[in-house]
């Protein structure tokens, strides 16, 4: 088997390093079903757009993902058939394109399927949105945030910079489009009021039990010193200014293409031209998103050139790649030059510190994330510590890592602190992922591994002992941790007691044991680990019936850092992994292992099945075959 594992590690390193391009980065597809793809075709309509080839391969790629009984997929094993949301979307993208007409025996089973389904009404809101602001369905008369709530005071309970990032992307512009109640139709929009189970869709499902805590925010906007008109004007304008100063310089809002939708809309409910300048780069930045899979376009949700340059550079050292080999070298290059050099919302909440951090894409300037930037360093540590070159960039990344501990000791995405007992009482399903950005147990953990093996600190430093004292006190019953941007407690668990060892937590602590059972207890009996995407909807560990890649590689990396000596388990695992290199047409292959939005939005990383297997190997390697 030693032979074996070594002889898989090179094959992985060979593939790595021949897709390696010429600035040094990898450019593998972040894929995220087919929503981006009928948001774009939707888009391009409204804006009369009239890229044919690119509305024409789209609109085929969208068909070709269709399953038999008419619907929509987020994932394989979705219960009831299909994904009404993805349905819809897809449905309408497919008739705006005007390549596809509603008699045409697959459209015809898609409507099907959505109307069994309850139609237009069941759809989530975001969707819902899309369909008002392209004249498919009317806006509700009454909106429960006002647009003036983006003027309350820091010292209001809640106010705007208490959301997070994301749901400040997002919500800005929806305030607009909502204050507005813009309705961009054109000559070639199809009319959806087929899938409308009612004569008029009403909004109450979403809103309802909303009125109690707005009602608040209203008495606050009450006592903002000014006249109404000229309030609600600022507001607007404030709205307007915040959007525009965070256009990424390809032109995009935030780099997202949800945030870049929804922003072009809210111009043109502010008086834009469809063919006005920041719309016309917005609509350029996001075709820049475009990549090919199996020969189709696909629209990336953003780009994840700089997470997986920066994985695929730390996976390939891991291996035994020498940090002075060209490979190696150009990837530093490259992650050297996105360090972040701007400052971006994440200071209000951390105002003493330097820039420092590293985003999840290529053209990201300003929203630099924990994940990224413990990623980056990991990849540059061996010119830092072994050559004592860019300290300067190391310890910027490293300052404003340790400025982004929450209070409680565990870290976030973007931000420090964003997580206000206010808002997480609000009404709405997924609210402490939507609205706050909290501390989460893999973003702790990988945090906590980086710094544990990399800067020397230990578990009686007071940042690594509060992150410590978190982990264990989140872990769940069964002994795993829930992974908020992973397919799921394997990934939580992988990253948490990966940490914990990393900072000095004895392996024989009942915290760790409790975990290392708990991934003996769920392991299949192929030697591999799977788990369902509906693990972070249930929020309980839910099997997938079958073994991935991925998720086997997260397990055995576990159990490798973990366990002194090579259990039955371990070499199964190993085994597994083995023999599920060679396999190449698995569905598993194609299964998301990265999720956004539990229920609405999941990501297939397609460099994930080289980067943690090449990991495991080595790291099983380094740790049982080498030190032998």
């Amino acid at each position: 088997m030693d032979k074996r594992i070594g002889s898989k590690i090179n094959e992985l390193v060979d593939e790595l390093k021949e897709k390696q391009r010429p600035n040094g980065s990898w450019n593998y597809p972040f894929e995220t079903g087919v929503s981006t793809d009928s948001y774009m075709i939707i888009l391009l309509r409204s804006l009369e757009i009239d890229d044919h080839d690119l509305i024409w391969s789209l609109a085929e790629r969208i068909a070709n993902k269709q399953g038999p009984n008419g619907a929509w997929k987020l994932y394989y094993d979705e219960e009831g058939g299909g994904n009404l949301t993805a349905t819809v979307e897809a449905y309408y993208a497919l008739l705006y394109s005007g390549f596809y007409s509603r008699n045409d025996r697959h459209m015809r089973l898609a409507k099907r399927f959505i109307m069994n389904k309850g139609g237009l009404s069941r759809i989530h809101l975001f969707t819902k949105i899309m369909l008002a602001l392209t004249g498919q369905l009317q806006w509700p008369n009454h909106i429960p945030i006002p647009i003036e709530g983006l003027l309350l005071p820091a010292s209001f309970p809640i106010n705007f910079f208490d959301l997070s990032m994301y749901a400040r992307a997002h919500l800005t512009p929806i305030l607009i489009i909502a204050d507005k109640k813009i309705q961009v139709t054109t000559p070639l929009t199809p009319d959806l009021t087929e899938l409308s189970m009612k004569r008029t869709e009403n909004w109450d499902d979403d809103f309802r039990n909303w009125n109690s805590i707005f009602s608040l925010i209203k008495q606050a906007i009450a006592k903002l010193i000014g006249l109404p008109h000229e309030l609600h004007n600022l507001a607007l304008r404030q709205a307007e200014t915040y959007m525009l100063q965070r256009i990424e310089p390809d032109g995009t809002f935030y780099s997202y293409f949800s945030s870049t939708f929804l922003m072009i809309f809210a111009l043109l409910a502010r008086g834009y031209a469809k063919n006005h300048p920041v719309i016309q780069r917005a609509v350029a930045g996001l075709k820049t998103f475009i990549i090919s899979i199996n020969n189709q376009p696909h629209i990336q949700f953003t780009t994840a050139t700089v997470w997986n340059t920066s994985l695929i550079s730390y996976s390939l050292q891991e291996a035994g790649l020498s940090s002075s080999s060209e490979t190696i070298h150009k990837a530093a290059q490259y992650i050297r030059s996105k360090q972040h050099h701007l400052y971006g919302d994440w200071a209000i909440q951390s105002p003493h510190v330097l820039p420092g951090g590293w985003g999840f894409s290529n053209i990201n300037t300003i929203n630099p994330d924990n994940d990224d930037t413990t990623a980056a360093l990991r990849a540059l540590r061996t010119s830092v510590l072994d050559k004592n070159t860019n300290r300067f960039i190391w310890d910027r990344g490293i300052e404003w890592l340790l400025s982004m501990q929450n209070g409680n000791g565990g870290w976030g995405a973007f931000e420090k602190d964003i997580d206000s007992p206010f808002l997480s009482w609000l009404p709405v399903k997924g609210a402490e992922l939507i609205l706050l950005d909290p501390s989460t147990p893999d973003l702790t953990g990988r945090t906590l591994e980086f710094l544990g093996l990399y800067t020397k600190l230990n578990q009686s430093h007071p940042f690594m002992k509060r992150a410590v004292n978190w982990l264990i006190k989140n872990q769940q019953k069964d002994g795993s941790w829930y992974g908020r941007w992973g397919i799921c407690y394997i990934y939580g668990t992988w990253a948490a007691i990966t940490g914990l060892i990393a900072a000095g937590v004895d392996r024989e602590h009942s915290t760790v044991k409790k975990a290392i059972d708990w991934l003996y207890q769920i392991q299949n009996e192929d030697g591999g680990w799977g788990e369902s995407c509906k693990s972070d909807q249930a929020k309980t560990y839910i099997p997938l019936q079958t073994s991935t890649k991925t998720q086997t590689a997260w397990a055995l990396d576990t159990l490798i850092a973990a366990e002194d000596k090579v259990t039955i388990e371990l070499k199964q695992g190993i085994h597994f992994l083995l023999k599920e290199q060679e396999n190449k047409d698995k569905w598993t292959k194609e299964y998301p292992k990265g999720q956004a939005l539990p229920g609405n939005f999941y990501m297939h990383y397609h460099s994930y099945e080289y980067i943690f297997p090449l990991l495991a190997f080595a790291h099983y390697r380094k740790k049982f075959i080498e030190e032998a």
